[in-house]
């Protein structure tokens, strides 16, 4: 029998935390509905979401508000169509507003995009919008890998990192004159990192992407904006609220990108360089915090690399607090981290070792052996952490049999040693084995390789299930197949995958949109990509794509 679905809180602001300098309701001369494409327990909580509103809000001029899919936009499994978005602040209608601001941290979240536009009656095509229409604006990690798919709905597009292209877009759109809808996004394009899709056209020959046609006056390729974080705070929780996913904690992002480069992984790639701040900045904001939550989440895409991450963690235990992190790395286990994570009352850490063979690990540029994973786990397990979760992926670029069968034999000793321990302190241990096929991502070097077929992935994963079927302390997860192949269509698709999102907004399922579109998706999500192909994503300027078609080539052993 399945358990009911919570109630969630009918006002969220009854029970919010509000730390941005935001006055409710001041004199303004712009109003901004910031958007989180899903439901809001799924979406208050993320930290760019966060920092974008706090730029907004903290704005002069500016009356921020935020808006989230509805939760009654779903019943009895089916979208409505009679239910209309309103802000959180004031339940303003979105199309009240002068500017609807999209955060979309995944692509999947495209099709709630065009969701609420649908219920808020705004013309979905920018082309369709005049005048007495908001302007469309969205960012996010999603967009920095590949706005393409979503082109034809955003009036503009912001490609890098918000704390130096908001600011920048408000004070644009604050400066004096009255220019037309057009004048407005021209004058916008101007802005390192906005990119506007109306004045890229997009050019196809024989069924392929050719190029982009660039209006005169406009830049041909847009520049990714980085920022040096040393020059702003932390992001950090400014809003918070116990009703929504890491509501007990308050939330620091203590670096940005990575400095391992693995080849699969767009995180080290798209926030290049890696970014630390610095160790005063962070305890500064980790005091402000202890006052709101007693446990710290640590957020980055290489929390363990940072080089004062013992002694942030020390700090944050001698103040009485609780630490959190997402994953760590194996070959980073720093001892005073590790500490604080048992002094927190950590009881499940999770690895990473992706690659299930070495040379596997090899391949993606893991630079982990299997010692070292047995090693990480034996610090782990000799600290009483007998719950570990471990990350794989399935399906990486001439993946074989083989390689699966060196991942069973490796979780399965790894199991061994949790369960001898488990016995010695007579407790249970378990392990939580979770497997994501591989997507190619734009601005990798494995970019260019098509993902695994679904039918072989599917063989892979029963292969998976029959060895660890009835294995005491060990629980598979797998990601769902269909929606990392959604995933991997939008990762990879250009702007002709528009029409298959408007389909699935007005509930088509994904085969039968694509039937209708006339879409082969298994060309996009599937093939390799020839080197010298133009790609939707390189209407962004990379001057690294010759640096990751070398690295391409030395990883399958290929002649430049």
């Amino acid at each position: 029998m399945k358990r009911p679905i919570k109630h969630r809180q009918a006002d969220p602001l009854a029970t919010e935390i509000n730390l941005c300098p935001h006055i409710r309701n001041r004199e303004h001369i712009l109003s901004v509905c910031l958007v989180y494409p899903n439901y809001y327990h799924a979406g208050m909580s993320n930290l760019g979401f966060q920092t974008i509103y706090d730029l907004f809000a903290s704005s002069p001029g500016i009356l921020c508000e935020r808006a989230f899919l509805p939760e009654d936009a779903k019943s009895r499994g089916r979208y409505r169509n009679d239910v209309q978005p309103v802000s959180l602040e004031n339940r303003r209608p979105l199309s009240d507003f002068d500017i609807i601001a999209f955060s979309i941290s995944f692509e999947p979240d495209y099709v709630n995009l065009l969701r609420l536009l649908n219920l808020s009656r705004v013309p979905l095509c920018s082309a369709e919008r005049n005048e007495s229409h908001p302007l469309i604006v969205a960012g996010g990690a999603a967009l920095f890998i590949n706005p393409e798919p979503v082109a034809d709905f955003i009036d503009l597009i912001c490609i890098g990192e918000g704390e130096e292209i908001i600011p920048s877009i408000v004070s644009k759109l604050m400066s004096p004159g009255n220019p037309d809808r057009r004048e407005l996004l021209f004058g916008l394009s101007e802005i390192s990192g906005v990119y506007v899709p109306s004045f890229h056209q997009p050019i196809y020959k024989t069924g392929k992407l050719a190029g982009f046609h660039t209006e005169s006056g406009v830049p041909g390729r847009i520049s990714r904006v980085c920022v040096q974080l040393d020059r702003h705070p932390p992001s950090q929780s400014v809003i918070l609220t116990e009703d929504t996913e890491f509501g007990d904690m308050f939330l620091v992002e203590v670096s940005r990108g990575c400095p391992r480069g693995c080849r699969f992984c767009s995180s080290g790639f798209i926030y290049s360089p890696f970014r630390q701040h610095s160790l005063e900045t962070l305890i500064a904001v980790v005091d402000k915090g202890l006052e709101y939550r007693k446990k710290i989440g640590l957020v980055g895409a290489a929390v363990s690399d940072h080089r004062a991450i013992g002694a942030l963690c020390r700090h944050i235990v001698e103040r009485g607090g609780n630490v959190s992190v997402s994953s760590l790395r194996v070959d980073t286990l720093d001892s005073d981290m590790l500490d604080a994570l048992t002094a927190s009352g950590h009881k499940t850490i999770a690895l990473a070792p992706e690659g299930g063979s070495q040379r596997l690990r090899d391949l993606i540029r893991k630079n982990l052996t299997e010692q070292q994973i047995l090693d990480a786990c034996d610090t782990l397990i000799s600290r009483d952490i007998l719950n570990l979760k471990l990350y794989f992926i399935i399906g990486l670029p001439t993946e074989t049999n083989a390689d699966i069968e060196e991942m069973v034999n490796l979780v399965m000793t790894i199991r061994t040693k949790v369960v001898e321990r488990a016995r010695a302190n007579r407790r249970l241990g378990e392990i939580v084995l979770s497997v994501n096929p591989f997507i190619p991502k734009p601005f990798t070097p494995f970019q260019w390789k098509g993902m695994e077929p679904i039918s072989s992935l599917g063989r892979k994963v029963r292969m998976l299930e029959q060895s660890f079927r009835g294995i005491p302390n060990l629980r598979f997860k797998m990601e769902s197949l269909k929606e990392a192949y959604f995933q991997a269509l939008l990762s990879r698709g250009d702007r002709r995958c528009s029409s298959l999102l408007v389909e699935m907004a007005a509930a088509q399922p994904l085969k039968k949109a694509a039937r209708t579109c006339a879409i082969d998706m298994d060309e996009i999500v599937c093939r390799d990509i020839p080197t010298e192909e133009i790609l939707p994503w390189d209407v962004i300027d990379s001057a690294d794509k010759g640096l990751l078609i070398k690295d391409f080539q030395k990883a399958f052993g290929e002649k430049g």
